[in-house]
């Protein structure tokens, strides 16, 4: 209900005419169902606890409890003149939140406070809105987290002369395909480079999309491998002992068309070339795992179309072995053995193989892992030996209870000590499993990582409990990761978390959830898929693989936003320009080309400028759209483009002759 006070004379100033404002109405009484925010509902009259608003030990009674972060939207339509109110952090937050408040009129920022915490005396937020068609009022959680960021609205006044203010909800979160459909031709697609060690068994299947049956061949090869021409599977043994690197022509031909590509294999001491691909258990099933879930991924993962774009990791996380209190937990010869969920462990890794896929598994180096099962602790020969008599190709190594272990010298020796353990096994087991180092960060763990023998590594914590600022979690976790960049290349990469895409679990649920689909927005998925490919990012998806709908393949799914990932020249993507409403990100490509990501980080459509200097190139370049694959023309000094909040332009500039990158 509107609270008008009829005649009630409001001196504004405004151009220096002294205008009488025929109405007001309170902030709370308007519909603030439409309030979004990060925790709760909006609650008029009380903090977001219910409690008397209460603000440096003064208690209000008129208001609105809200919670960073949080976007109040309004429709003006030029009607409204002005709004008053006091901001600041509810004292109920205890000392411990931080917001910070700003308005945007109409597209432009005419508001932001300093950053208020609990216990800090509340700001006056005074508003002249002559003419605003729309308002955006912005609770943020100062880029901290967003931990009892309780945010008060007090004595929140908005005087109209036309028609009292609306809030509305936001723009609809609309989940457009973007990316093309296949061509029914041929088209192989994954990396163009792929490292294995002498004398160890080889297995790939080559990713390719077209109208099935397709016949695959190869010129080249090296002796001991063999091709099936029907399936597109290489395996065997390179028959060489020595190091050195075989470049073969792969060519897939169907009814309509063919198509052939390079593809270089490298003999040596270096795996993981480009950034591994594939799928975890984890966010989906946590550690309610069953033998079932993994080997319907492995099925799905190949009837989906993932395994045609690259996508070969079937990786098990926490959950396949004895949990504590399950006794006995170790075989005779130490290794830890299977829960009842794992009837056939190696029956389930010869499926995964039998697919041209590749199996993963999980433990950690301490006595437990995470979710209390048996770790690798003191054992760590025995579980390694075992993982290869089972035939599994990768190894995720969760730090979890080796926190408790004491170990002499510096913190980062004790951070060193269990990698460079297990990395020194690995190494000479007769079988190539690639080493994920999954330590959280610690002690700069991108400086030290590929020297214990890892392949990747872990530079944040989760990202399914990361905080959310005024943004999804994933750009906290993505821009910490990014600060890492010059550490990745080729053999060893820098691994922000997986893919929150699609359906996701919970850590709470139960056996047999299908989980629940993501809250994110299509913009901020696209975001999602950008950033991890430009950082050269493991590229896992952990969601639920029987849930999987277009939109999430069209995200998964597309192979010039993935061939930026998996670019052979390895580098890591610099972060070019960031501030609070934008960021760009470049990466330089093995062609001369450079991969450009302009993301809009605030609640508004963003226009986002790059200069030619910024990128450091110089010259005239073709630009390509990634995600629709299709070409924008020529363009020379500097690209500009609207962004959609929360979204991204990713682009691939390409050289032309004359031009340079720096």
């Amino acid at each position: 209900m509107l609270r008008c006070n009829l005649f009630l004379f409001v001196l504004m100033l405004t151009g220096g005419v002294i205008s009488m404002a025929t109405d007001t109405v309170r902030l709370e009484d308007l519909e603030i169902n439409h309030i979004r925010q990060g925790w709760k509902k909006a609650t008029p009259k009380k903090n977001i606890l219910n409690k008397p608003l209460t603000m440096a030990g003064t208690v209000y009674e008129n208001g609105l409890g809200s919670y960073a972060v949080g976007v109040i939207r309004l429709k003006l339509d030029g009607g409204v003149t002005g709004f008053r109110a006091l901001v600041g952090v509810d004292d109920e937050s205890g000392g411990k939140g931080s917001v910070v408040f700003k308005a945007i009129a109409d597209g432009k920022k005419i508001y932001k406070s300093e950053v208020l915490h609990g216990g800090d005396k509340p700001v006056v937020m005074d508003l002249r809105l002559k003419g605003v068609k729309s308002l955006i009022l912005i609770m943020s959680s100062a880029g901290d987290g967003n931990k009892q960021d309780f945010a008060d609205w007090v004595d929140a006044v908005f005087s109209f002369s036309k028609k009292a203010p609306e809030i509305v909800a936001g723009p609809a979160m609309e989940k457009t395909i973007l990316t093309p459909p296949a061509p029914d031709t041929p088209r192989i697609n994954g990396p163009v480079v792929y490292g294995v060690r002498p004398g160890h068994p080889f297995l790939y299947r080559i990713p390719c999309t077209g109208v099935r049956p397709i016949r695959f061949s190869a010129d080249g090869l090296p002796d001991g491998l063999t091709l099936d021409s029907k399936t597109g599977i290489i395996r065997g043994t390179i028959s060489s002992k020595s190091k050195q690197s075989y470049t073969v022509k792969l060519k897939a031909e169907n009814s309509l068309g063919s198509f052939s590509r390079d593809f270089r294999i490298v003999v040596g001491d270096t795996l993981a070339l480009t950034p591994p691909m594939g799928w975890n258990s984890w966010y989906i099933y946590y550690s309610r795992v069953t033998e079932k879930n993994i080997r319907d991924a492995a099925r799905i993962m190949i009837e989906s179309g993932m395994a045609d774009y690259g996508y070969q990791y079937v990786n098990i996380d926490d959950g396949w072995m004895k949990m504590k209190g399950d006794e006995p937990y170790r075989s005779d010869t130490g290794a830890s053995l299977v829960n009842s969920k794992f009837p056939d462990i190696k029956g389930m890794v010869d499926e995964i193989h039998s697919r041209g896929l590749k199996a993963g598994i999980y433990t950690s180096p301490g006595p437990w892992t995470c979710a209390k099962s048996i770790g690798a602790y003191q054992h760590e020969q025995a579980e390694a030996d075992q993982y290869v008599e089972w035939g599994f190709d990768f190894l995720k190594y969760d730090w979890c209870s080796y926190k408790h272990i004491k170990v002499p010298g510096s913190r980062r020796d004790k951070y060193m000590k269990p990698y460079k353990l297990m990395g020194d096994i690995l190494k000479k087991e007769p079988r190539d499993i690639v080493f994920n180092l999954c330590q959280y960060g610690m002690g700069n763990v991108w400086e030290w990582g590929r020297k214990v023998g890892g392949h990747s590594a872990r530079t944040t914590g989760d990202l399914g409990m990361a905080p959310r600022s005024s943004l999804p979690g994933f750009y906290v976790i993505g821009l910490r990761n990014a600060k890492a960049n010059k550490y990745a290349g080729p053999g060893y990469w820098n691994d922000p978390d997986y893919f929150l895409l699609g359906w996701v679990g919970r850590w709470h649920g139960k056996a047999g959830e299908e989980g629940s689909p993501t809250r994110l927005s299509g913009d901020e998925q696209y975001s999602y898929m950008s950033m991890w490919s430009l950082m050269a990012a493991p590229l896992f998806y952990s969601g639920n693989m029987t849930k999987l709908d277009d939109f999430t393949l069209n995200i998964l799914c597309n192979h010039e936003v993935i061939a930026v990932d998996q670019d052979p020249l390895g580098e890591q993507a610099r972060i070019v320009r960031q501030d609070e409403d934008s960021l760009v990100m470049a990466k330089r490509m093995a062609d001369g080309s450079l991969a450009v990501g302009l993301f809009a980080l605030s609640e508004i459509e963003q226009e986002i400028t790059v200069s030619w200097q910024e990128l450091g190139i110089e010259g005239s370049f073709k630009v390509r759209d990634l995600w629709r694959q299709r070409d924008e023309g020529k363009v020379q000094g500097v690209y500009k483009v609207n962004v959609p909040l929360h979204g991204v332009k990713l682009i691939l500039l390409r050289p032309e002759q004359n031009t340079e990158t720096k």
